[in-house]
């Protein structure tokens, strides 16, 4: 007898083996190729102003013109750097103490008043919170001369530090009250604080001894957006201040010049102006990130 042999069939090819075919890991691969591609433009992009800037900050007056401005300086000088720093020392004190000031106070003042709106509930207050988040929407330019006159009129302020301050915070307010209201609405429960009222504690006690110490992530985001907005502001510098008391940009402007500007100067003070608040999203960049997401959702 003989014994029939089966011969085993063979396996049919897969899609993924099947020639020309893509597979997942091959797809990931080019999508994150183009990701990085993508991202190395955008960072030329948005680098190449500043290359200019800091090479014109180190040319002589004889070679900055329009055709050399993608050239490296031929005599490399740092007067350019000396004079925008002789120019902007004491200016940039002055935007120092006034950003320190109205960010401190506006974002004190706007955790305050988001905790009230957020937690405390009171007849007419979410029209009170309407009215206050119109100041956020007005045109600064529409109101500077009436406010110009209401400082200098009515109050009596003269032009200077302390009327930059003023009004930095106070335009400061609605912004961070929006901010501290959205955090604690969402981060703080609310049945935290209605333990604290059946232990008899009141508004002030429960702000400063349960909700204050949990603030940190609502205080980075506005502490680093009213430092950045009062310090990168002209508009307020210039009808609010004059050139002998005005702060780092009204200097800046000035040391632009009008017919014959010196383009070296002007651009080692604008890396100058712009160091700090560089500095400042550099080293707290992501807790500004994390602090805007804290509280988003319940």
């Amino acid at each position: 007898m003989t014994t029939a042999t089966v011969e085993p069939v063979p396996a049919l090819p897969s899609a993924s083996s099947a020639p020309g075919a893509k597979t997942p890991g091959s797809t990931s691969g080019a999508a994150t190729t183009v990701k990085y591609v993508l991202l190395f433009l955008f960072l030329i992009i948005i680098l190449v102003p500043a290359y200019v800037m800091i090479v014109t900050s180190f040319k002589p007056a004889a070679e900055i013109s329009a055709s050399r401005s993608w050239q490296l300086p031929l005599n490399w000088t740092g007067g350019g750097w000396s004079k925008a720093w002789d120019t902007l020392a004491m200016p940039m004190l002055r935007s120092l103490s006034i950003a320190v000031v109205a960010s401190v106070v506006s974002s004190m003042l706007g955790s305050l008043n988001g905790f009230v709106f957020a937690k405390w509930k009171f007849p007419g207050a979410n029209t009170v919170f309407t009215l206050f988040l119109f100041g956020m929407f007005l045109p600064y330019p529409a109101i500077m001369i009436p406010l110009q006159q209401m400082l200098f009129n009515d109050f009596h302020l003269s032009q200077g530090v302390l009327t930059l301050m003023i009004a930095h915070t106070v335009f400061g307010i609605p912004i961070c009250s929006l901010i501290f209201r959205n955090y604690y609405a969402t981060a703080v429960p609310n049945e935290i604080l209605e333990a604290a009222r059946v232990d008899g504690a009141g508004m002030w006690r429960t702000y400063l001894s349960i909700v204050l110490p949990v603030s940190a992530p609502g205080f980075v985001v506005t502490l680093i957006w009213q430092f950045t907005s009062a310090w990168n502001d002209f508009l307020f510098a210039l009808f609010l201040s004059s050139p002998t008391n005005g702060p780092a940009t009204y200097a800046l402007q000035q040391l632009s010049g009008a017919q014959n500007p010196d383009y070296s100067s002007s651009m080692a003070g604008a890396l100058i102006a712009s160091a700090p608040t560089l500095l400042i999203y550099i080293l707290l960049g992501r807790y500004f990130v994390s602090g805007l997401m804290s509280g988003s959702v319940k």
